[in-house]
């Protein structure tokens, strides 16, 4: 055996429990076969942990990801957390900005030409996750939503040069890994200031990729766009409350939400966590479509292989990648894609299939 990767896992609320093992089982048998050792480090995380912590986010938890490069999170349900615990920070938000993971990279692909509204999509969305209208993302202390009297709601949105910049040059760097475009979206002729500040920082950092194409759209095109021509898109750059609504509608017409990938990444550390949620509605059935998680990890263990230069782990993440796409062509299915498989069955197949 070679090498060891050392990977938190944090299963997480409602469906979690179920499709993180999932992941983490097709995920060793791909690192195995690729000759890199893993240890699978579990930690206290959500509801679990606020029963055994007293907090969703205990602090032993967060010393143990301090040591960590790579996690894996599962989805957290904080809306059915104990009532004291709802006016705080969501567990993946305190993780979030503790790493500082500015970078919430969510692609799209139709794995499924049939279930697909848009068989040829095949584009990677990078979304800014620091700053923007998200009230747990735009205030040093406290949120960015008050109210003056109980019938005026404000919210403060927060763009920067610096925080533009950084997920732009992240965008560039992935087109050049990809098809070489990408497309900056904004609403620059309205929110002149804000998103137009966005715009600009974008463009200044293309300067230094003359190599990559460059186009921009406003967020309401964008979304036509995608819907009629969603296959000339490569990487999509934008703000925050933009690419979490887009990168939605580009995962319905690539199949899915339940087969959303995503990581939320620094320059340092990185995590896996799909774009849905906890679903409690189908907790503890075995239904739970785990596509998503599974391709999630797979996009952490490239994203490592790209940071570290090791080829292996990238072998792994395009092992896993092509063992999706056979399972799927197979035809098993869980429930939500019309299918009768069990989140066991399915990833009993992807195994299989590595």
């Amino acid at each position: 055996m070679g090498d060891i990767v050392r990977i938190g896992v944090l299963h997480g609320d409602g469906i979690g429990p179920e499709i993180v093992p999932a992941a983490v089982e097709v995920a060793a048998k791909a690192l195995q076969r690729n000759d890199i050792g893993v240890e699978w480090i579990e930690l206290p995380f959500g509801a679990a942990a606020i029963d055994s912590h007293g907090t969703a986010a205990p602090s032993e938890t967060l010393a143990a990801l301090d040591e960590l490069d790579l996690w894996v999170l599962g989805p957290h349900d904080s809306a059915s957390y104990p009532t004291e615990f709802r006016g705080q920070l969501t567990p993946g938000a305190v993780i979030r900005k503790r790493y500082n993971l500015f970078a919430n990279l969510r692609p799209a692909k139709a794995l499924d030409a049939a279930r697909a509204m848009a068989p040829g999509i095949d584009l990677l969305i990078a979304r800014e996750n620091s700053e923007g209208l998200y009230a747990d993302r735009n205030m040093a202390v406290g949120s960015g939503e008050f109210m003056p009297t109980p019938d005026v709601a404000l919210a403060v949105g927060v763009i920067t040069r610096a925080a533009s910049e950084r997920i732009a040059r992240e965008a560039f760097t992935w087109a050049r890994r990809r098809r070489g475009k990408v497309t900056i979206v904004h609403k620059a002729n309205v929110l002149t200031m804000t998103t137009g500040l966005f715009r600009d920082a974008c463009l200044d950092v293309a300067r230094d990729f003359p190599d990559v194409e460059v186009s921009q759209e406003h967020v309401d095109a964008m979304a036509a766009h995608l819907v009629r021509r969603a296959a000339d898109f490569d990487v999509v750059v934008t703000e925050n409350l933009f690419g979490d609504i887009l990168s939605d509608l580009a995962a319905e017409l690539a199949g899915s939400l339940g087969t959303a990938a995503s990581i939320n990444c620094s320059a340092t550390k990185a995590m896996a966590q799909a774009a849905h949620g906890a679903a409690p509605d189908i907790a503890g059935q075995g239904s739970a479509n785990p596509i998503a998680m599974i391709s999630s990890t797979a996009m952490l263990l490239a994203w490592q292989g790209q940071r570290s230069g090791d080829e292996r782990l990238a072998a792994a993440a395009a092992s896993i990648d092509s063992a999706l796409a056979r399972a799927i062509t197979a035809g098993v299915a869980t429930r939500d894609l019309g299918g009768t498989a069990s989140t066991a069955t399915f990833a009993q197949a992807v195994l299989d299939g590595l």
